[in-house]
């Protein structure tokens, strides 16, 4: 087995400050469910209301958020070994969409989430970059 020395880019900073931001973004969606659930009435333990569509839609934007963010810390952290730049870029551009997502959601309208698409893209960019990471760690 051979190995590979590896060396942290001084720019991985942009990588770990986006990952910082990131906390900031679920905290603020974590307020918006707290701040809901009280305003609507729900109350712990249940995660979603059986009548209020507007609390669903503010649980469910940061619900999805949470299920996302495994993969999305995995490829910042990884692709920014690679490519730090291009992934701290990516990770913002995923974070301003995730933004986008919620307050298209807190209309009330599901529909209206899809103003946050434009998150994928930066998501797509750390695809790139943590491939490109993974082949060079095998020579390719």
């Amino acid at each position: 087995m051979s190995s590979v020395t590896l060396t942290v880019p001084s720019s991985y900073g942009y990588v770990v400050l986006v990952a910082v931001g990131s906390t900031f973004v679920l905290m603020w969606k974590g307020v918006k469910v707290g701040m809901a659930r009280k305003k609507f009435g729900v109350p712990y333990p249940n995660m979603y209301s059986p009548d209020n569509t507007l609390f669903n839609c503010v649980q469910r934007a940061h619900q999805n958020t949470l299920e996302n963010y495994p993969q999305f810390l995995a490829l910042l952290l990884l692709g920014g070994l690679e490519w730090p730049v291009v992934s701290a870029v990516g990770g913002a551009v995923w974070l301003l969409g995730r933004i986008a997502y919620a307050q298209g959601y807190y209309t009330g309208d599901p529909k209206n989430r899809m103003r946050g698409s434009f998150g994928y893209l930066g998501l797509f960019a750390l695809l790139a970059a943590s491939g490109r990471f993974g082949l060079r760690l095998l020579g390719w």
